[in-house]
């Protein structure tokens, strides 16, 4: 059994009392270390001053109240906002019971979840906007914990939960577009945070089981599946997400004249073929840092190929590659900007097209600021969440 070394990273302390202990002895245990401390803050102060300064006594924020609810939903109409919450506190309830019913790594990451969500309803809570959207964060955080409790413990019901999650894109779609009873609001009408947010959970959760056939197809002993998979991946990765993109936006209604497939459509399969790509290798470098021993051990107790891959080597090659996966997730997230091009507003989008509008001319800097702090935020949630899996995991 392979010895573990013991985890030398340094940690924050959680408990307030050890906080002077702690940086007595990581930050000023000998007076070199001392001296650089004080030469980074220093260094700090001086990088930092005339950003908050700017920020509290010149930065004009008003407008980002006057304008929150194009940032977050685009041009969905404020009548049928209503249906947004629907998804979000579903989306709440599905993880609360996740993390009541499995625990561990789901829990943590509803405990995330829940924590960027409550963070970001405080603020909200502040904002001249309508009471039910100012609430409404904290209200999804609420149906969470509570369905968290209701369920916890009860894993007989984790077959429900998962097809829960099976429906919920669906569910998703339907409510955001219309259905009988509903009026139809057009994907057109879709933007900001929501759209931004649409594109990337669709590119990650279907890129993801794609970049891995890939990548088992990329290592297959039969040539054709070896040769297309390989084709594949390497065109792909030759072309920018731009010209992917393009080619979805053009090259589609020409190869499918009979169907007439959504804009925003078009875009989520370009942006999760371009994204399965680069996940395949990503995954391919897992699978060849997996010793043969462990194919033997495998035929040796009577799996074949299928069980093989499924029970013994894809969990320990993604295990060692969960650096590199969230990395693409991350990078798939901020790539989703790129829609702009194609005439979709993301969260992007809507930033340049609140500059543009005469009454907020030259507050690019507090426009772009923003969008760049909720950039931020769920980039580094992504991270955040990363490390906890692989400490859970034991990844050294």
């Amino acid at each position: 059994m392979e010895e573990r070394t013991p985890d030398k990273t340094i940690k924050p302390p959680t408990d307030s009392k050890n906080i002077l202990q702690w940086l007595k002895a990581n930050l000023f245990n000998t007076w070199y270390n001392a001296l650089l401390t004080l030469l980074a803050v220093v260094f700090l102060y001086i990088a930092f001053k005339g950003i908050l300064s700017w920020a509290f006594t010149e930065a004009n924020w008003n407008v980002i109240p006057a304008n929150l609810q194009i940032f977050l939903v685009g041009a969905y109409p404020r009548e049928e906002i209503w249906r947004v919450w629907i998804v979000i506190y579903t989306l709440a309830l599905l993880l609360g019971l996740s993390a009541g019913v499995w625990g561990g790594l789901t829990l943590r990451l509803a405990i995330v979840i829940g924590g960027v969500g409550g963070g970001m309803g405080i603020i909200l809570a502040f904002f001249p906007i309508a009471l039910s959207n100012r609430f409404g964060l904290l209200g999804g955080v609420t149906l969470l914990v509570v369905a968290f409790f209701l369920i916890r413990g009860k894993i007989g019901l984790r077959p429900w939960v998962l097809g829960g999650w099976l429906l919920s894109f669906p569910w998703t779609m339907i409510w955001l577009h219309g259905f009988a009873g509903l009026p139809t609001v057009l994907t057109s009408s879709w933007g900001g945070l929501l759209l931004t947010l649409i594109l990337a959970a669709v590119g990650i959760v279907v890129s993801f089981p794609l970049g891995v056939l890939l990548a088992l197809g990329r290592r297959s002993t039969l040539p054709v599946i070896k040769w297309v998979s390989t084709a594949y991946i390497e065109t792909v990765r030759g072309v920018p997400l731009v010209t992917i993109l393009f080619m979805a936006q053009i090259m589609v209604p020409i190869f499918l004249p009979d169907f007439r497939i959504d804009k925003i459509l078009r875009a989520m399969l370009g942006i999760t073929l371009f994204s399965a790509a680069y996940m395949a290798e990503n995954v391919r470098g897992g699978l060849q840092a997996i010793p043969t021993g462990q194919y033997e051990a495998a035929h040796a107790v009577g799996l074949n190929y299928p069980l093989t891959m499924l029970l013994v080597v894809l969990p320990q090659a993604l295990r060692s590659v969960i650096p590199a996966i969230v990395g693409q997730f991350i990078s798939l997230f901020k790539d989703t900007s790129l829609v702009t091009v194609i005439g979709l507003l993301d969260l992007l989008g809507i930033a340049k097209t609140v500059i543009a509008n005469p009454d907020w001319l030259g507050l690019q800097a507090e426009v772009y600021l923003f969008a760049a702090i909720i950039y931020f935020v769920f980039s580094y949630s992504m991270s955040y969440i990363s490390l906890r899996i692989e400490d859970a995991l034991g990844v050294q």
